[in-house]
C-alpha cells in the first residue's frame, strides 16, 4: 500500500509542471499575472491561435521538423555501417578511436559554435536546414554507433558467413538481412536521436537566423514592450512536447525490447 502511494506522489509530482505549463496556455495574460489559480477562470484557445496562425511562429514548428528528420536520416545513414565495422572487426586503435567517438559527446556544444558560425558564414550554410543538421551530426553519430554497437555485436556472426555462403552481396545482406536484426536498436538510437536534436537549443539558434530559426529559438525571444506573453509561451512550449509524444508512440515497441536487449 505503501509503494502505491509513493508511486502515486512520484507522478504526480512528474505530471506537475506539464499540467501546470497546459493550465497557462489556456489563461490570458492578466490571469497569469494577476491570481493563482488550479484552472483557467476565462478559457481561451488565443494563445494557440496565435501561434498556428502567426507566420513567424509556426513556420518554427516546421523547421525544427525538417532539421531533426534530417539530422536523424544522417546519422544512421553513417552510424550504420561505422557501427558494424566496430562490430565485427578488429584493427589498429579500434579500441581508442571507439572511446573517442564517444567523447565527442562530452564536450559542451558552445565549445563548436563559433568554428560552426565561421565555417558556415563562408561556404553558404548559415541560416540552412542542412547547416542545423550537420552540427548536430557532431554529437549524434557517435551516440548512435555507441548504441547500435552493442545491438550488432549481440548479432552472432554465423549468420554473415552463413549470408556470403549463399551468395549474398555486403549491401543486399546488410538491407535485407542484417538491419531487420537490430530493428529495436534503431528505433532506440532513432528515439535518442531525435530527443536530443528537439532539445538543442544553442547550435540551432547561433546558426540560424530567419529562413531556419528553430521554434526554440523563436521561445526565446518572446519579450515585446508589454514584457513577456506567458500564454503564447507556454502554449508553444505544449506544443513542443506534441512530436516527442508521437515518436515515443510509434517507437515505443522498439525501445522496450531495446531497453531489455541491447547496452543504452
Amino acid at each position: 500500500m505503501k509503494s502505491r502511494i509513493a508511486l502515486i506522489v512520484y507522478i504526480l509530482f512528474i505530471l506537475l509542471p506539464i499540467y501546470w505549463l497546459l493550465n497557462m496556455s489556456f489563461k490570458t495574460n492578466e490571469e497569469i499575472l494577476g491570481t493563482l489559480t488550479f484552472w483557467p477562470q476565462n478559457f481561451t484557445f488565443d494563445n494557440y491561435i496565435k501561434i498556428l496562425t502567426d507566420p513567424s511562429w509556426y513556420k518554427g514548428y516546421i523547421n525544427s521538423m525538417i532539421y531533426v528528420s534530417l539530422n536523424m536520416v544522417i546519422s544512421l545513414c553513417v552510424a550504420l555501417p561505422a557501427a558494424y565495422a566496430f562490430s565485427r572487426y578488429k584493427f589498429l586503435g579500434d579500441k581508442h578511436m571507439f572511446f573517442w567517438l564517444l567523447s565527442n559527446k562530452m564536450a559542451p556544444p558552445a565549445v563548436f559554435v563559433l568554428p560552426f558560425f565561421q565555417l558556415y558564414s563562408s561556404v553558404g550554410l548559415f541560416d540552412t536546414h542542412l547547416g542545423v543538421a550537420l552540427a548536430h551530426c557532431l554529437f549524434n553519430v557517435p551516440l548512435a554507433v555507441w548504441i547500435l554497437e552493442g545491438f550488432m555485436s549481440s548479432v552472432p556472426k554465423e549468420i554473415d558467413e552463413t549470408a556470403y555462403i549463399d551468395g549474398y552481396s555486403f549491401p543486399r545482406f546488410f538491407t535485407k538481412i542484417f538491419i531487420p536484426l537490430i530493428g529495436s536498436g534503431i528505433g532506440v538510437t532513432a528515439f535518442f536521436l531525435f530527443m536530443f536534436s528537439w532539445i538543442e537549443l544553442l547550435l540551432a539558434r547561433t546558426l540560424t537566423a530567419t529562413n531556419a530559426q528553430p521554434i526554440q529559438a523563436i521561445m526565446t525571444r518572446t519579450v515585446g514592450a508589454s514584457g513577456i506573453d506567458w500564454g503564447v509561451l507556454a502554449a508553444a512550449g505544449v506544443l513542443t512536447i506534441v512530436p516527442g509524444i508521437f515518436v515515443i508512440y510509434f517507437v515505443r515497441n522498439h525501445v522496450a525490447k531495446g531497453f531489455a536487449l541491447g547496452r543504452t
